[in-house]
Order: C-alpha cells, then structure tokens, then sequence
C-alpha cells in the first residue's frame, strides 16, 4: 500500500524534483505518513483508508489560488483556544493545528526560523519565521516575528514560545487564522 500511494504521489510531484531536490525526499515522508493508519482526534482528520482507496491529497498538484482559498477559510471554534496573559483574553490557534491544517491544504508548505536574536539586555528573544506555500503555478512567503520575555517561563521554553508567536503570525499573513486578529477589534 505504501509503495503505491508514494509512487502515485512522486509521479505527480516529479514536476518539481528539480528545482527543489530536498522536497523529494520530504515528498517520500509525506507518503509513507499519508499511508499510516490515524486516530480520529479533530475534525481535521478523516478516517484511515481502507487498502485499497487511494489516500485523499487535497493540496497536491493544485494552483497558488486554490490553496490560498482553503488556508483562507475560517478556523472551527472547536480549534481556537484562549490564554490570559496581563490581565487580556487572547484567542489563537495553536501551532500544531495550524500545523496540520497546511498539511491538510498546503502539503508541500515549509517553514524555517530566518533569524533567532536576543535583546541587548538579554531580557527577551525575538525569532523570525518563515512559511512558504507552493502551488503548481507559483510560490509565495510570508515572514513574521515572535518576541518572548526570557523570564516568562509559563508556557515554556521563551525560544520555543517565541517561534510559536511567529508561526502563527506567518500564517495569518498567509489567510490561516486571520479572522482572529479582526474579532478583537470589532
């Protein structure tokens, strides 16, 4: 079963091999992950499919556009969390959804931290995140930074808490969980 999803999903992707030799073997991962059987824990994730359906791959092989739509739309209520930090609600989506929902949408996306700098007094970290979505007519990034309190320790490593800030900022600019920085305003 996984030697045919992969060699499915490599002769659609073999369009791209070139120009990105490493998105090759992140395409074989993609595979060999989209062919394991899944627990059903959101409604992000359909059912494992039998041995003899082909595994659904929504964001193969399709237009900048029809991506951008998808990561557009509106993240379920049932996703969105709310922390309370100085005293303020804050709605997000945490970075592992967001994760999941551009390998649901945008399966070929990447994401890399460009930059990791420390203030001058050593107090806070900022980070700068880069998420790339690639579709079969283009490509399109967005950057955006993360800054922690080095002594914040309530929800983990101020690195790690910084870079998750970025994340989900990259995303936003890309449409993905966008409409939350517009319901506090309003």
């Amino acid at each position: 079963m996984a030697s045919s999803v992969q060699s499915h999903l490599l002769s659609r992707l073999s369009v791209y091999a070139p120009s990105r030799p490493s998105f090759l073997s992140i395409s074989r991962s993609f595979a060999a992950k989209a062919s394991a059987p899944k627990p059903r824990e959101s409604p992000l994730l359909e059912p494992a499919p039998a041995d003899d359906e082909e595994v659904p791959t929504s964001g193969i092989s399709r237009p900048l556009s029809e991506i951008l739509k998808e990561v557009g739309k509106r993240v379920p209520d049932s996703l969105v969390k709310t922390r309370v930090e100085d005293d303020f609600s804050i709605k997000y989506v945490p970075w592992h959804i967001l994760n999941r929902i551009l390998n649901l949408h945008a399966p070929e996306w990447s994401g890399e931290v460009r930059s990791i700098v420390y203030s001058a007094d050593g107090k806070s970290v900022t980070v700068v995140y880069r998420v790339t979505l690639y579709g079969t007519d283009a490509e399109i990034y967005r950057e955006a930074s993360g800054t922690a309190s080095v002594e914040d320790t309530n929800y983990g490593d101020p690195v790690q808490k910084a870079e998750a800030m970025a994340f989900r900022r990259a995303c936003a600019r890309l449409g993905l969980g966008l409409h939350l920085y517009h319901e506090d305003a309003s």
